[in-house]
């Protein structure tokens, strides 16, 4: 192939989408500045996030490399991940209906189901603040923080990134982006914050919208799903499945017990593939696989 340019795939799940770049058979170094270049949606691609795959630690698994829009790094994206399990079959990285990754916070294994659908095992939920993080000493199931002289009253919990969960009466009346992205900087939150804004319609279904750090509102968030059925399950609010329905599409969240890891389901789609050119500076290498 042409070193001067990268082979991507477009994919998304729930309106929530992603630039995929093979990185076992081309060897890529992404710069903070390409991932914004790449992410661009004026100037570039365009994406919520970009994914590198690439070969895992054990034989047969994969590595997910994810950076946001701003170029950093994040350890989890449930959408992303059954994205990447597609475009993993898609490009004969592995046939195996059954795929183990690894991110720099956690691993997962991927089930592709037999109706095209994709299920992410996100693993366990973290509670405790330091291991969310939250800069408070003691766990409680309700903090209160203050935003503009606004009391905020929020779970928390790491899913492999943070949330915050905040309910509201209409999702459609919140004010996301300015509430969002206050949060998301709080000083409350040493690695900032995702913030969902949940609004619960029974025992078994929510309505979401969800402001990701360092990207902003997306129209789907696989990791923000499980959060706002978590939260509402630790708090009694919700039932052990639940269906999410996110500005994108709708998702169904599984957590059958605290012993279980949680489990989250829904349709993904490839969109388009192409070669973008690559900057002066970084140089794609055919691995010769």
């Amino acid at each position: 192939m042409n070193n001067n340019t990268l082979a991507f795939t477009k994919m998304q799940s729930l309106g929530n989408d992603f630039v995929l770049i093979d990185g076992v058979r081309q060897h890529i170094r992404m710069s903070a500045d390409f991932a914004r270049k790449i992410a661009d949606r004026h100037y570039g691609i365009g994406c919520d996030q970009i994914i590198i795959a690439e070969s895992g630690k054990q034989s047969g698994t994969f590595k997910m490399t994810v950076f946001n829009t701003d170029g950093s790094e994040v350890g989890q994206c449930g959408n992303g991940v059954r994205c990447f399990a597609r475009f993993l079959q898609d490009q004969g990285l592995s046939l195996e209906p059954s795929i183990a990754v690894e991110t720099i916070t956690t691993n997962m294994d991927i089930l592709m189901n037999s109706d095209q659908t994709v299920t992410a095992s996100m693993g366990f939920p973290e509670f405790h603040p330091k291991k969310i993080p939250l800069s408070i000493d003691a766990e409680r199931r309700e903090y209160t923080l203050l935003v503009e002289g606004r009391k905020i009253e929020f779970a928390a919990v790491s899913i492999g990134n943070p949330h915050c969960v905040i309910n509201v009466s209409d999702c459609r009346q919140a004010n996301v982006e300015w509430l969002g992205s206050r949060i998301e900087n709080h000083p409350i939150f040493p690695e900032k914050v995702n913030v969902g804004f949940r609004q619960i319609i029974s025992r078994n279904e929510v309505n979401l919208r969800v402001f990701e750090r360092g990207v902003g509102e997306t129209l789907g968030c696989g990791s923000g799903a499980c959060a706002a059925v978590i939260c509402g399950i630790r708090d009694g609010t919700l039932d052990r499945q639940v269906t999410v329905r996110l500005p994108g599409g709708s998702t169904v969240v599984d957590w059958m017990s605290e012993q279980n890891p949680v489990q989250l389901t829904g349709a993904v789609a490839t969109v388009f593939r192409g070669h973008i050119e690559l900057p002066h500076d970084l140089q794609c290498m055919d691995s010769g696989t």
